[in-house]
């Protein structure tokens, strides 16, 4: 199998992101337009994972704001889920917020999403807060758990 690699996106792959992200999170689709809008905002950067040249395995979006920095979308394709991606996905987040200069990186995780959970964990993600009924699921709404790690 081809290895992954984790390169800048720039926004000619807002469509690509956005796919995606539908893909991803079927509930609460982006459109290309929004993830365009994201990734032209001052501080946002976004990385795609392909496989050879050109076949997308997943994603992160994020934004760094003075001393704080948030992941604003993350994703590995299903096919791709369970090798380590979404790990090396959320380092190099990491590493590029702290490029900007930010002192902290925070995410929004599902509450049901254990999988997620044990990833941002492992990753030195600490729960700082919870916001109740923020994602939709087809039997109704699930509350977010918003992490902090710090650098």
């Amino acid at each position: 199998m081809t290895a992954i690699v984790i390169r800048p996106a720039t926004t000619f792959e807002a469509e690509v992101m956005a796919a995606m992200q539908r893909l991803c999170f079927p509930e609460e689709p982006w459109s290309a337009e929004f993830v365009g809008t994201l990734m032209g905002q001052p501080g946002t950067f976004a990385l795609l994972a392909v496989r050879g040249d050109s076949e997308p395995a997943g994603f992160v979006l994020a934004r760094a704001v003075a001393d704080d920095a948030e992941i604003l979308t993350i994703g590995v394709l299903p096919g791709e889920r369970g090798g380590g991606l979404g790990r090396r996905l959320v380092d190099e987040a990491a590493e590029g917020a702290r490029r900007l200069g930010a002192t902290a990186l925070f995410l929004e995780v599902a509450e049901d999403n254990t999988a997620a959970r044990a990833l941002y964990a492992a990753a030195g993600f600490a729960p700082v807060g919870r916001r109740p009924g923020y994602y939709k699921r087809p039997d109704g709404r699930v509350a977010a758990l918003v992490l902090r790690r710090s650098f």
